[in-house]
């Protein structure tokens, strides 16, 4: 147990998070303490708030987008406080400029999460405007000197970003690596112990937006600083690694697909599956090593365990073919589970020669054309500003919710006039997110993280009364804030309470009456928060969930035509085939979030759940038989396709456009393709090799998974067709 506690507080202080941290309290608490020193403290205390509201958009990603990211925080936050320092006294004046200038900078979130961070910076900076940090500076002064801290933060994570550049890749790359390994370790479960399945499929659906968003983000990394500094070995030797993890993912979804009938057909093979299922977890074992070889930099120890599973494997098999008269299905599955679980070792294996080894030579699939296509670059299109002037936006409707709610939360504020009515404003913008779920989630941790860290404020200042130790407490709490903000926010809450405690300890000496009224408005920015995403045009996701459903539909058919045409046509892979392939897992990643949004939703809200949650897991499986064929396909050298293979594909391909049109129109205009020809050509063809001489192994093994997975395609997409008849309200 203290090995465990001392082995996560040595990845947290390690983490980039600590360390940003750290870069954003040292970029506050420098300035303020010169100015102090110097007797321009109020100046200091500017550079300082300026270089806090700069800091939301030092995101991970590359270097690049993040320092414009950081130049257009610090711009948009000294607009905001020229607006906030200038507006008249009037209550009537101020509270529609307000509402209007919180929807603006709201409404920088159609432009993707760094802006959304930008627009946050300008809110923010809006809110602290009514703070009245000072009384010297004019507001223009106090304005131009928050851009100067923008200007002294930006500095500061240049030099922090020099001294450590591999940082947040040997991370996001270590994060991979370990959740990749807890895929395959829920596979290996999922295949071993029936009654794990429902549970374990849920597990599954959050796990995979997980790792389709480290994905993405690994390769903005990667594929952005490759672009900026030229072609590195470091940058293209991870990428390599990430080309190979995606794989992994592929063949961890490829098999096993079916369950039951996997279960059926091995019911009689249980010393094989015990020994896969070992394998299986011995493979995620072995990336759990090299993610920590990795985040630690220690030398990676060589281990022979997974060849020898392999070997003892493959030997079963071989005892098991010599008793058999002929071939069965049974065999061919259990053969071709070992064939995936020998691709994934081969995988693993290539991981590790390209972390160990000095040069590779071959980096053409890591080249910067190439792979620059691979980046889901953001849309900047200014026309986009009126396209989402609709109540069809979720950003629209959440920008007009929060501006709505933050002019009700001041003038709550002012009319009861409460000591620091912007408490609640900053509430609000911190905890109210676009869907209902997240706000909920956000307003509860917030609270309990307030009342927490106010009774540790508590008993602090009435058991201590020194100075000094309230300054380190601050400084400390602030740097504990910041870097448990993304990963556990009711942690974040305490540290965010201590912090402000502490200060205002130093300041004023009714610090208790200063907790009290935090707790209050606290409470009251929270609760508005949530009423205003229940009440105030409500962006419920089974409102939206259904063209998020169709878009993945979408995107697995478009992956299924290229493995199509790859298996007729052969040869090299094309790019257009992996592309492909990522946007249909990113689509179904982001299906996946959504149902998991749903799920947080009130009960009246989740119109359809049981029947959309039915076709999530549906389309997660087809998504899987695809990853199957396709594994199979790049892996093996395949006889010529037959007309046969390609009426039955186009079958399956007219089953979900038919469902991509049921689902937008409610009702569908497309012919079915008889399939029963095909199907029953495949079968035979089938029991013809397998009662053939021995050599023609590598054909029947090959026509029994093509007549499988085709099998198992078309008997999904029929499902989702009869499953989306099931929805209530279907035009």
């Amino acid at each position: 147990m203290k090995s465990k506690i001392y082995s996560d507080f040595l990845q947290f202080i390690r983490s980039t998070d600590f360390a940003k941290a750290v870069t954003i309290a040292v970029a506050i608490v420098t300035p303020i303490f010169i100015g102090y020193e110097t007797d321009f403290f109020e100046a200091g205390l500017a550079i300082g708030v300026g270089a806090l509201l700069s800091s939301p958009s030092d995101i991970s990603g590359s270097a690049r987008h993040k320092r414009i990211g950081i130049l257009i925080s610090a711009f948009i936050a000294v607009i905001s406080s020229i607006i906030g320092g200038y507006l008249p006294a009037n209550i009537v004046i101020q509270i529609p400029i307000l509402g209007i200038t919180m929807f603006l900078m709201a409404y920088f979130a159609i432009y993707g999460f760094r802006a959304s961070l930008v627009g946050f910076s300008g809110l923010f900076a809006l809110v602290l405007s009514f703070a009245k940090l000072s009384t010297v500076l004019q507001p223009y002064e106090r304005a131009i000197l928050i851009g100067v801290g923008g200007l002294w933060y930006l500095l500061l994570t240049t030099v922090v970003d020099f001294i450590a550049p591999k940082k947040q890749t040997e991370e996001f790359l270590s994060q991979s690596l370990n959740l990749t390994a807890d895929y395959l370790k829920i596979r290996a479960l999922l295949f071993k112990n029936p009654t794990f399945r429902k549970k374990g499929v849920s597990a599954l659906l959050e796990l995979q937006s997980d790792i389709n968003e480290n994905h993405e983000k690994l390769r903005e990394i990667l594929i952005n600083s490759r672009k900026s500094a030229g072609d590195s070995l470091y940058e293209s030797k991870r990428l390599l690694v990430l080309i190979q993890l995606i794989d992994i993912l592929e063949l961890a979804m490829a098999n096993p697909v079916n369950y039951e009938k996997m279960d059926e057909l091995l019911q009689d093979y249980s010393e094989q599956k015990e020994a896969i299922h070992n394998l299986v977890m011995n493979m995620s074992a072995r990336l759990k090593q090299i993610a920590y070889a990795i985040e630690y930099g220690k030398s990676l120890k060589t281990d022979g365990n997974l060849k020898d599973t392999l070997g003892q494997i493959n030997a079963s098999l071989g005892s098991l073919n010599n008793k058999s008269q002929g071939w069965n299905e049974s065999y061919f599955t259990l053969k071709n589970l070992y064939d995936y679980q020998e691709q994934q070792i081969e995988k693993i294996n290539t991981i590790e020669h390209i972390l160990s080894t000095k040069e590779v030579t071959d980096l053409n699939y890591a080249r910067n054309k190439v792979s620059r296509r691979f980046l889901t670059q953001q849309d900047y299109n200014p026309g986009l500003l009126l396209e989402n002037l609709s109540w069809q936006s979720p950003i629209f409707k959440h920008a007009l919710r929060l501006a709505v709610v933050i002019m009700i939360g001041f003038a709550v504020g002012s009319v009861f006039k409460l000591q620091n009515p912007y408490w609640i404003l900053l509430t609000i913008i911190v905890i109210m997110r676009p869907n209902y779920g997240l706000t909920k989630s956000r307003s509860i941790q917030r609270i309990i993280g307030t009342v927490i860290g106010a009774v540790i404020a508590v008993g602090i200042v009435l058991l201590v009364h020194n100075l000094m130790l309230f300054r380190i407490l601050a400084i400390l709490s602030l740097i504990c804030a910041f870097a448990t903000l993304q990963k556990n926010y009711r942690t974040a809450a305490i540290f965010i309470t201590l912090s402000v405690v502490f200060v205002y300890a130093l300041l004023k000496p009714e610090v208790l009456q200063v907790i009290e009224f935090r707790v209050l408005d606290t409470g009251i920015g929270a609760a508005l928060a949530a009423l205003g995403n229940i009440f105030l045009w409500p962006s419920w996701e089974a409102l939206g969930i259904r063209n998020v459903f169709t878009t993945s539909l979408e995107k697995n058919r478009l992956f299924l035509e290229e493995i199509a045409a790859h298996y007729q046509k052969k040869g090299m892979m094309p790019t257009s085939y992996k592309l492909s392939r990522k946007q249909a897992f990113l689509a179904t990643g982001e299906l996946n979030a959504a149902m998991q949004r749903m799920s947080q939703e009130p009960s009246s809200q989740q119109k359809n759940f049981d029947v959309i949650y039915e076709l999530v897991i549906l389309n997660q499986t087809f998504l899987s038989a695809l990853a199957s064929l396709s594994t199979y396909i790049q892996n093996h050298k395949t006889t010529e396709a037959s007309s046969h293979f390609t009426s039955y594909t186009k079958s399956i391909i007219q089953n979900l456009k038919q469902a991509e049109n049921l689902l937008q129109k409610g009702k569908s205009e497309i012919d079915r393709i008889d399939y029963k020809e095909a199907e029953d050509y495949m079968q035979k063809r089938y029991e013809e090799l397998s009662d053939a001489i021995s050599d023609r192994y590598v054909e029947v093994q090959e026509a029994q998974l093509i007549k499988e997975q085709l099998r198992w395609l078309r008997s999904i997409s029929e499902e989702i067709i009869n499953r989306i008849k099931d929805i209530d309200g279907l035009k």
